[in-house]
């Protein structure tokens, strides 16, 4: 596989991942409602499903993670990994009735450009694909 598709592969996966990860944790404080930092506040935290799948979630997306650092530089991987933040955002709205300001959009398509002209600058140093040898 060119490293390329493995790059495009591994980040939707980390981007699935994290985003499901961040969208769990938000289900359990829902759920885990009021917050209150005692004993029946963790209780009900770690009685409802939704922590154990957003545990889940984060360590796919490790796994994800360190699996894709194997192949292509940091660079592109950091900020591949950043990508969830625009994941959530466009989630948050069907799911939790969220309602995006023009700041928000901006921001998600600054990170996007910034991973894309990450994953772009890497791409052109190496003609050959992101794969560095010897790494």
């Amino acid at each position: 596989m060119s490293s390329r598709v493995f790059f495009i592969i591994g980040l939707l996966a980390l981007l699935v991942f994290d985003t499901f990860a961040q969208v769990c944790f938000k289900f359990t404080a829902l759920h885990a409602a009021p917050l209150t930092f005692d004993l029946p506040w963790l209780l009900r935290a770690l009685s409802t499903p939704w922590v154990y799948c957003s545990i889940l979630g984060y360590l796919c997306a490790f796994a994800t993670y360190m699996t894709m650092l194997r192949r292509i530089p940091v660079g592109p991987a950091f900020a591949a990994a950043h990508l969830e933040v625009v994941g959530v955002l466009v989630v948050s709205v069907p799911l939790f009735g969220e309602v995006l300001s023009a700041l928000q959009y901006l921001g998600a398509v600054l990170i996007l450009a910034g991973v894309f002209c990450l994953a772009y600058g890497e791409s052109n140093r190496n003609p050959g694909g992101m794969a560095v040898e010897g790494h």
